[in-house]
């Protein structure tokens, strides 16, 4: 890389922020570029360049805060739709998980840009993440995301006796989707009915569309853990905090 990019786009390569925040900090005049204070938006940099910001946006960076839900089936992962409540209205001083280790108090500014890092579809439970850290976000759903992401899936044959192994092969590697091959995925029986889905990417519905083109029909589906956070004992429509020492 050597033409100029974005100084937001930069920051947001380098961890700094998300997009959003850092033409957020480049208007309020706390990005230094090589040492000055460059505050006009869409400014270029080049990539030998040193990027600052003040002390300023790290300390409003870390008053952001990431929540963590259960996800019941019924509600959908961002914007309402189809008369369909969105799970941030979950996100309330009576939901809050009784055995949430975080010390952190519950302020309404909180869910001002909560927004969902991911998807769950309406009639999928478990493991939902909303947060407002930029950084985050682009940690789970950005382009270049490897996190593992792990669901139980419960799951009926629609063809005679059981699943032949060779499906159970295609789950974990060499299925296609909308003309492009899936990436390797974990697939393991836990018991009877029951699959174990790891994956590294998260297309629409798509382990409802893996099981069905080999013949499996979903009953239930539940994301149990997201890298290292895990769902735990939280309970279904409850939230909790992301703990200071947690990481994804």
């Amino acid at each position: 890389m050597t033409e100029p990019v974005r100084l937001s786009k930069r920051m947001s390569e380098l961890g700094l922020s998300s997009r959003r925040e850092a033409d957020d900090w480049i208007a309020k005049g706390w990005v230094r570029v090589d040492g000055k204070v460059v505050n006009e938006l869409g400014s270029k940099v080049l990539p030998h360049q040193k990027i600052t910001v003040e002390r300023q946006a790290a300390a409003e960076q870390s008053k952001r805060v990431t929540v963590l839900i259960n996800k019941p089936v019924g509600f959908v992962s961002g914007q309402a739709e189809d008369g369909y409540k969105p799970a941030v209205v979950l996100v309330k001083p009576e939901n809050r998980w009784a055995d949430d280790p975080s010390p952190e108090q519950f302020h309404p500014t909180q869910l001002r840009s909560l927004v969902p890092a991911g998807r769950l579809d309406i009639d999928s439970v478990g493991l939902l993440v909303l947060t407002q850290d930029g950084r985050i976000a682009r940690q789970l759903i950005g382009e270049d995301t490897a996190i593992e992401k792990e669901y139980l899936v419960r799951v009926q044959y629609t063809g005679p006796g059981k699943l032949p192994d060779a499906d159970l092969k295609k789950l974990n590697h060499g299925l296609w989707m909308d003309g492009e091959p899936l990436l390797p995925a974990k697939v393991r029986w836990q018991n009877d009915d029951q699959l174990s889905f790891t994956l590294k990417e998260g297309r629409k519905r798509q382990i409802r569309r893996m099981c069905d083109m080999v013949g499996l029909k979903v009953i239930g589906l539940k994301r149990v853990r997201i890298g290292r956070v895990k769902l735990g004992e939280l309970p279904p429509g409850q939230w909790r905090y992301l703990g200071a020492d947690e990481r994804f």
